[in-house]
């Protein structure tokens, strides 16, 4: 056994104690530590606010929004230029209302991107479904092509009903024939 020198047999399993340990990872007598947060994360349900983007972004595109929003906006247009001065909220520029519509846009714009996301997620599932069925049912009709081609051919070699009748015909005549001669035999015998 080769000893290094100037390391004492003390150090080297000192080190190997300590390549045990980090290879085994934590110990089990030992608790885990556990860190817990000052302010704890809402836990938002994904396919939940998934569905309610897709509902937004299905509302949205109907014509009941148009003309929720029409009727606002014109409302809104009508009471800030048609009422007295001290009662305008939103003066001439209409300033307010660009930046609530800007808002409004700012949240629609990924709401309907998200339920866009989604639906094509479902449609990829979609098509690799029907790809998987289309597969299948390929296999499936070229195992039934190959069985209706051996039963073509193994019904090549069966007797087919005519051919029965033929052959019937013709030992009926080779039997009637083997009578005949036996009737004409025993006479030409006696």
């Amino acid at each position: 056994m080769d000893r290094p020198s100037g390391v004492p047999k003390a150090a080297r399993g000192e080190r190997r104690e300590v390549r045990r340990a980090e290879t085994r990872g934590p110990r089990l007598d030992v608790p885990k530590e556990t860190r817990r947060p000052i302010v704890r994360r809402p836990q938002l349900d994904s396919d939940a606010f998934g569905r309610f983007a897709e509902t937004f972004a299905r509302f949205m595109g109907t014509a009941r929004f148009l003309i929720y929003m029409t009727l606002f906006v014109v409302v809104w247009l009508a009471y800030n230029g048609l009422a007295p001065k001290a009662s305008q909220f939103d003066g001439y520029p209409f300033i307010f209302l660009t930046l609530m519509l800007s808002l409004q846009a700012s949240y629609a714009a990924p709401l309907i991107l998200l339920a866009q996301n989604r639906q094509e997620d479902r449609d990829r599932v979609i098509a690799e479904q029907d790809r998987t069925a289309n597969t299948r049912a390929h296999a499936d009709m070229e195992f039934l092509a190959r069985e209706m081609a051996s039963l073509r051919m193994a019904l090549g070699e069966v007797a087919t009903r005519d051919y029965v009748r033929s052959e019937l015909r013709s030992l009926m005549q080779e039997l009637e024939e083997q009578w005949q001669r036996d009737d004409e035999a025993p006479e030409s015998a006696t």
